[in-house]
């Protein structure tokens, strides 16, 4: 089976991960969580979302995280904008990639952004032109993918739609979101099998959700078609605040020793990311739904991570 050699990881953490938390992170422990993961080796980290505070309160500094990154011209630093409001804030920062995304799901379109499929295409075009005729890169992104937990029907026909949307545009990476975990090999199969092709070289990853313990299955499956760009969180943290049930991404870990077992590199120190799942777990008071980062010896008294080795 032809697997990718290599996979890029986009560490969502910071961002899906921390979202759905009730204790507020502060900014320096934000800080010290990114600063860990780049020297873990990760190099596309996903820092923050530009929406409303009052909706989701933990995101409410994105401006002032963005603000104090770690320097690194290697290290892919997106945010997240689900509305032209959120691509102009984005726009006042210097965070070089945007990740535009709409939803598939009516029902959820309209609760998690106000933005009915009626209106998708002329936002689109509003967000990426703005982010665009800015110099920024682009991740464009589809939310419920695989469907939605509240019945509302998501057909695959409507997917290659809003597929064909973002592909009109300059953009530098497609992400099929399975915001609700409702996604199966079946179905990634079947919607891959018929999107790679019209991707036309851009490419296309996957952001999935473990809602039903089939993240890294579906996972495997995208893989076995050439995926080779895959969303995940440290500990398995994430979740949809306006998702019944919501569960967290593939956790970082988990997903980085499948790959290491199938010979797929990713650069990327289990060791050093598990370090920032146990810091991030003693802050939250609460063990992370990962399993890999339990298993390796939990760090004190470092201020940051530091990656094995050093």
């Amino acid at each position: 089976m032809a697997f990718p050699r290599q996979v890029l990881i986009t560490e969502v953490g910071p961002r899906d991960g921390l979202q759905m938390e009730s204790r507020t992170v502060p900014t320096d422990e934000k800080v010290a969580l990114i600063a860990g993961l780049v020297q873990a080796g990760v190099r596309a980290i996903q820092v923050a979302s530009f929406v409303h505070p009052l909706k989701v309160p933990q995101m409410a500094d994105a401006e002032a995280l963005i603000a104090r990154l770690p320097v690194d011209d290697g290290i892919q630093y997106s945010a997240l904008a689900l509305n032209y409001q959120g691509v102009q804030r984005a726009l006042k920062t210097a965070i070089p990639w945007i990740e535009i995304s709409v939803s598939a799901s009516d029902a959820h379109g309209r609760v998690n952004a106000n933005l009915p499929l009626e209106r998708v295409g002329d936002e689109v075009d509003r967000m990426m032109s703005a982010a665009l005729e800015a110099g920024r890169k682009v991740r464009a992104s589809i939310q419920c993918t695989f469907g939605c937990a509240d019945g509302d029907p998501v057909p695959e026909e409507r997917i290659l739609r809003l597929a064909d949307l973002f592909l009109g545009y300059d953009i530098g990476q497609l992400l099929l979101a399975d915001t609700t975990g409702m996604g199966t090999p079946l179905k990634v199969r079947s919607l891959l099998q018929t999107l790679l092709p019209r991707a036309a070289g851009i490419p296309v990853g996957l952001h999935l959700h473990d809602t039903r313990g089939l993240g890294l299955v579906n996972a495997m499956a995208g893989l076995e078609m050439g995926i080779a760009h895959l969303d995940t969180s440290l500990g398995g943290l994430g979740g949809c605040p306006f998702v019944p049930g919501a569960a967290g991404n593939i956790p970082t870990e988990d997903t980085v020793y499948l790959l290491n077992t199938l010979a797929i590199t990713t650069g990327i120190d289990i060791a050093g990311v598990a370090c920032c799942s146990h810091r991030l777990s003693r802050f939250l008071q609460r063990r992370l739904p990962g399993k890999l980062y339990r298993l390796t010896a939990e760090p004190t008294g470092a201020s940051t991570c530091p990656a094995q080795g050093d």
